[in-house]
């Protein structure tokens, strides 16, 4: 992992803001929070229907033809399985350019999250209807096989599935629908450049495709956080346009990040009240329902769980930081909290309190590691009280909020406090400085703007790609930019910290 550069003028507004913190200038609540209240749910908790188990009839763990028409059979007589979510309004896309292997430039010995190389993915499926056959086993357990060529390479047997929840509901027939892949579907020793998996996102919420990219980038300075560039997909010989290629939580993850692949992992499932590492009492069931187990299930990782959200629960404030230290990276989880609330995450922990992933090392810590990132940069409302503050949001925010213990109990100890805070300031002194930023930003949109402006599957127009970044230069960008949402953010967020260090300064401490 990266750490933070600690300049002597970034040393010196931390002690500040920790001389201000500390004479009590901000005290979020202390309260210990009750068993945790459900709060409103966008859209209601999802898990796959598992259904390979039920109609795998020739034991190859998959399903064939014959045996994903009888599942797609027994979806449609059981609609109460899934939620009918709802649908935006932008109409189908329309056929993309035809494009073959021969006509792109391969990158053989590249390395497949190089952010400064444009690929060509290359899906052939089979089945005609394969989309509508992708869309009727979103959110079920079944993968739809192709042969995919990559870099002049084939790879048979690849299974694919639509993911995501809003990105996936939210979009039509027709139009760019978000993509995961799995080269290992029939050869489990298959890789593609080494990795097992692709999650291929759509841009939803984002016209400009940088904004998850550009906040990956940040957050590697300061935790272990997914690798992302962009990719072009072609399926059945028809070019789909640019995804936002990002890392999979998962092994290769691990390999890349911890420098091992044992450990367990878990997703704290979206909307899933009590899924901020709240204490649920002692039954394992009810942590069952907000955490999603992503490898080998084992009592004993549960256990670790439950004693990092029991500890966060009965632990006074003077004794929490060294209880939590041996079973919780402290310093990763502030970091973590701290870009999520800067960049304005609207995926993120102080937003929802849910929708990231937890990882339990081989000696017994838990890490919080980046899940949906799509939705920085920009000053979205937020559930729980930040409503409507735009980039007034408070470093603060969520912290009466009993859905989101880490805020509450972390944030009330006076020490993790002003180092959060820290984190904070550094955050908006060198990241959201537009003089850093913006580089980064051209970057990425010069290398996939051309195929942006040839892509019939997008979300959105050529003109909000760009515009999206700084405005059409007729005015002062708008907040909704990234660069009008940097400037005002970073002006809000360095005003904050000073009014905190100047308290602390008149109050002679």
């Amino acid at each position: 992992m990266i750490g933070v550069r600690r300049s002597s003028t970034w040393l010196c507004a931390v002690c500040l803001v920790e001389l201000a913190v500390l004479a009590g200038a901000q005290t979020p609540p202390t309260s210990p929070p009750q068993t945790p209240a459900r709060a409103p749910a966008v859209e209601p908790i999802q898990r796959e229907v598992q259904l390979v188990a039920r109609f795998d009839r020739n034991g190859d763990r998959r399903l064939d033809a014959a045996e994903r028409q009888q599942a797609r059979d027994y979806l449609a007589a059981h609609p109460e399985l899934r939620s009918p979510g709802r649908r935006g309004r932008m109409g189908p896309g329309s056929p993309g350019p035809l494009v073959t292997p021969a006509e792109v430039r391969p990158y053989p010995t590249t390395p497949l999250y190089d952010i400064n190389t444009l690929r060509t993915i290359f899906l052939e499926f089979d089945e005609a209807d394969w989309e509508r056959e992708l869309a009727a086993f979103h959110l079920t357990d079944v993968d739809l096989s192709a042969t995919m060529v990559v870099d002049g390479r084939t790879y048979p047997g690849v299974g694919v599935h639509f993911r995501g929840h809003n990105s996936f509901l939210a979009v039509p027939e027709g139009r760019k629908r978000p993509l995961a892949i799995s080269p290992d579907f029939t050869d489990t020793n298959q890789r593609l450049l080494g990795y097992r998996g692709l999650h291929l996102l759509n841009g939803y919420q984002d016209p400009t495709f940088v904004r998850g990219v550009l906040f990956l980038e940040i957050a590697r300075q300061y935790i272990p956080a997914p690798r992302a560039n962009f990719v072009r997909v072609a399926i059945n010989g028809e070019s789909w346009g640019i995804y936002v290629n990002q890392q999979r939580f998962d092994t290769g993850f691990l390999r890349d990040h911890f420098k091992t692949t044992r450990g367990t992992r878990w997703r704290a499932l979206n909307n899933a009240p009590g899924g901020g590492l709240s204490y649920l009492g002692e039954d394992v069931a009810a942590y069952r329902e907000a955490y999603e187990i992503k490898n080998r299930d084992e009592p004993a990782a549960w256990a670790a769980l439950m004693k990092v959200c029991r500890v966060l629960h009965e632990t006074p404030p003077d004794r929490l930081a060294r209880a939590l230290e041996p079973i919780l990276n402290v310093d990763g989880a502030l970091r973590l909290l701290a870009l999520d609330n800067a960049l304005m995450n609207g995926d993120g922990y102080w937003e929802d309190g849910s929708d990231y992933n937890l990882y339990l090392d081989p000696n017994g810590r838990l890490h919080l590691v980046p899940y949906d990132v799509n939705e920085a940069f920009r000053p979205i409302g937020g559930r729980g009280g930040a409503a409507g503050r735009g980039v007034e949001l408070d470093p603060f925010a969520g912290a009466d909020d009993p859905n989101k213990a880490l805020i509450g109990k972390l944030l009330a100890v006076p020490a993790l406090r002003a180092r959060y805070l820290g984190y904070v300031r550094d955050i908006a002194t060198r990241w959201l400085d537009w003089t850093r930023l913006e580089p980064l930003v051209a970057t990425y949109q010069a290398l996939i703007a051309a195929e942006v402006a040839r892509d019939t599957r997008k979300l959105y127009t050529t003109e909000e790609f760009r515009n999206g970044v700084a405005g059409d230069g007729a005015g002062p960008p708008a907040m909704s930019t990234i660069k009008g949402f940097a400037e005002g953010r970073r002006a809000f967020l360095l005003t904050y910290t000073d009014a905190l260090a100047n308290r602390s300064l008149a109050s002679g401490r």
